[in-house]
């Protein structure tokens, strides 16, 4: 089983090892590619006045904008899973689990992160900031990504079972190319937003305490609260709509 997850806005300044090289990420020998992005992020910050810089890192304060305009390639890294810190990752709680659900995360999940693209859970990432959906002038992150590593997700997903659990917004990054599973959360028949960061979270925790390997034993063990309203089949998404019983 795989799982594809967003990244967050919000970030821990955890460090826990050196800076990162080929080997800190899978799909090492697409590593040049990733060096392309950061290259056009560092241009555009050497480049931009504070202003604009405060809008790009979605920040005010000075200290900490001089502290990210530092070189990416010299700061230190912690796993990517543990960089993370919003809601999906609070309900996660990945350090209060125990070594074999951490190993399943590390080895299962991936983030898309906006900008080093799809990555494990376990590489190597640095601190960072990068709104969602902010343009470095005309370079588009997201297709970079999509034209770039698709045929390489697409060979590390193919005899996988896929659970799909991004925002939306992640599908520009990659599209899935097989049968694969997703969920909408609903209260009183209205999708959830917050909410959903949280449920992401919660059933990604569930997969991993469980090690979950297929749909049947994931759909048996939901959260109590969630029930299942609905499933629908629409090309290869498989999705299923869960209602939250208060």
């Amino acid at each position: 089983m795989k799982i594809l997850f967003s990244p967050s806005e919000g970030k821990s300044k955890l460090d826990t090892h050196a800076s990162m090289n080929e080997h800190s990420f899978v799909f090492s020998n697409l590593y040049s590619k990733r060096l392309e992005v950061i290259q056009y992020y560092q241009d555009y910050i050497a480049h931009s006045s504070q202003d604009d810089l405060k809008k790009f890192f979605g920040i005010k304060d000075d200290s900490e904008i001089k502290e990210l305009c530092g070189n990416m390639l010299n700061k230190n890294t912690t796993k990517a899973i543990e960089r993370y810190s919003g809601v999906a990752f609070d309900h996660l709680d990945y350090k209060s689990l125990n070594s074999n659900a951490q190993d399943y995360i590390d080895e299962n999940v991936l983030i898309f992160s906006n900008l080093f693209g799809p990555i494990l859970a376990k590489d190597l990432i640095p601190y960072y900031k990068l709104k969602q959906g902010e343009k470095i002038k005309n370079f588009n992150i997201e297709k970079f990504y999509k034209d770039n590593f698709s045929n390489a997700l697409d060979n590390f997903l193919e005899d996988e079972l896929v659970v799909d659990l991004r925002a939306k917004f992640y599908e520009k990054f990659y599209i899935v190319n097989k049968p694969f599973l997703s969920f909408t959360f609903l209260k009183n028949s209205k999708a959830l937003s917050h909410f959903a960061k949280a449920y992401r979270g919660k059933i990604l925790r569930l997969l991993a305490k469980e090690n979950i390997q297929d749909k049947a034993s994931l759909l048996e063990k939901l959260p109590s609260e969630l029930k299942v309203k609905d499933i629908k089949i629409q090309g290869l998404k498989e999705e299923v709509i869960l209602d939250m019983v208060s």
